[in-house]
């Protein structure tokens, strides 16, 4: 059965651990939007490994994977990663596959996204700075460059001096810095291409080729829900459409692939960057959940908000996504927690709001309503079934599960593939 993963809060909820738990039986993953903005974790045996672009499945020796149309690529970053896991032992030549269609992130949009973020008059937002916005932008607008440009010499050199002409005026008239050599680009980028040519393809033919074949396809997304371009708390969002639907555009699929929509969340909240967080932790317990989750940044190293778990939030997710299942991460994070809070709703001037509201003035002023739930004060990091948790952390899932109206199918209580509990399916 094909399959969608993706975060159901604001991103970093652990997607990088369930997708490899998912790929042993996977014949590819596919990253289907965002750049090397996002960082996915995976701790096997033979160490800790950060994936920024690579889809997670990369640890499968017999896995497919294939980074779709939908991503913009920065291809530095790409063959970093790419010589990163080489050193390891970790070989992508023949299964690894890079859509010709992808956009690619160019200097000038690298910085013109931390240039942006630091203009007065504008929303500070919390971008990573790696240029992702800029390039969908560029996109959007029409005037990107894509992989395939790369090899095509001279229709390279004719985008690239467009972009220029506009990019170029913009730094030195509205933020008084030198522009950018097109020789220089041209050199870099001629390069890049070079190195990446066994990798490109036409990756939407060959994800459909293998739907033809019966072929189990996992889709991997990057960030979360709530940082989906539409579905999000914009303007605090990423630039592509992170949920489900974002698949079957960013891989070029139909929606009659997707099979199951896996959602995963963490058993509690996070969010890096700016934007409104209800249920936010004060200083004390926010210090303390950091301390014990390591919640601090993949990609940017950047210290995560903490707070306790939005039902409300995570209801709207699983909505739009059509989620069919829940993986939680993280349980263990609340093993020393004498009482345990979930958000149920939000009261603002008045008013009970019950759904995840589009207002930034209601996310932002409202107060949330709690439900209290005894903690269990017992070490979980070691438990491989579901019977074996202490009684007020099975308790505790079981109210997730029915806010949610969502079946809960993998437990994850530490960063190890070996700390992992799977849940009997439903009857």
């Amino acid at each position: 059965m094909n399959t969608v993963v993706v975060g159901a809060q604001w991103g970093d909820e652990g997607k990088g651990k369930i997708i490899d738990i998912l790929s042993e039986k996977a014949d590819y993953v596919v990253r289907y939007q965002g750049g090397n903005n996002a960082g996915h974790t995976v701790v096997k045996k033979s160490g800790r490994f950060v994936l920024h672009l690579i889809p997670s499945g990369i640890f499968r020796p017999r896995v497919r994977c294939v980074i779709g149309n939908g991503v913009v690529i920065d291809p530095k970053a790409l063959l970093e990663e790419v010589e990163s896991l080489r050193a390891k032992g970790i070989g992508v030549r023949g299964r690894l596959f890079v859509s010709e269609r992808a956009h690619l992130i160019l200097p000038y949009h690298r910085i013109y996204d931390r240039l942006r973020e630091d203009k007065k008059g504008f929303i500070r937002i919390g971008t990573t700075g790696r240029g992702i916005g800029p390039s969908y932008s560029d996109k959007a607008l029409r005037s990107g460059i894509r992989v395939v440009d790369l090899y095509d010499p001279p229709l390279f050199r004719q985008k690239l001096r467009k972009s220029l002409l506009e990019k170029n005026e913009i730094f030195n008239k509205i933020y008084g810095i030198r522009g950018f050599s097109f020789k220089k680009i041209v050199d870099e980028y001629s390069g890049y291409a070079r190195r990446m040519r066994p990798f490109v393809t036409d990756t939407a033919l060959l994800l459909n080729g293998a739907l033809k074949k019966k072929k189990n396809i996992l889709f991997e997304g990057a960030q979360g829900t709530h940082l989906d371009v539409d579905q999000g708390t914009y303007p605090f969002v990423t630039s592509s459409y992170v949920i489900a639907g974002g698949a079957c555009v960013g891989a070029g699929v139909p929606p009659t692939a997707i099979g199951r929509v896996v959602g995963v969340v963490k058993a509690y909240t996070t969010r890096v960057g700016e934007g409104p967080f209800p249920t936010e932790f004060d200083d004390r317990l926010m210090e303390a959940i950091r301390r014990k989750g390591e919640e601090f940044g993949a990609t940017t190293g950047r210290p995560r908000r903490c707070g306790w778990f939005d039902a409300v939030l995570v209801r709207y997710s699983c909505v739009v996504n059509g989620i069919d299942e829940i993986a939680v991460t993280k349980l263990d994070v609340l093993d020393d927690l004498e009482r345990i809070r979930i958000c149920t709703g939000y009261r603002w001037r008045g008013r009970t709001y019950r759904n995840f509201p589009a207002s930034l003035t209601i996310l932002k002023e409202g107060t949330p309503l709690y439900e209290e739930h005894p903690g269990w004060l017992e070490d979980t990091g070691h438990v491989k079934d579901f019977s074996a948790l202490p009684p007020n952390a099975k308790r505790y899932l079981r109210r997730l599960s029915a806010l949610l109206a969502a079946p809960i199918s993998i437990l994850s209580v530490g960063s190890h593939e070996s700390q992992t509990v799977h849940f009997p399916k439903p009857r």
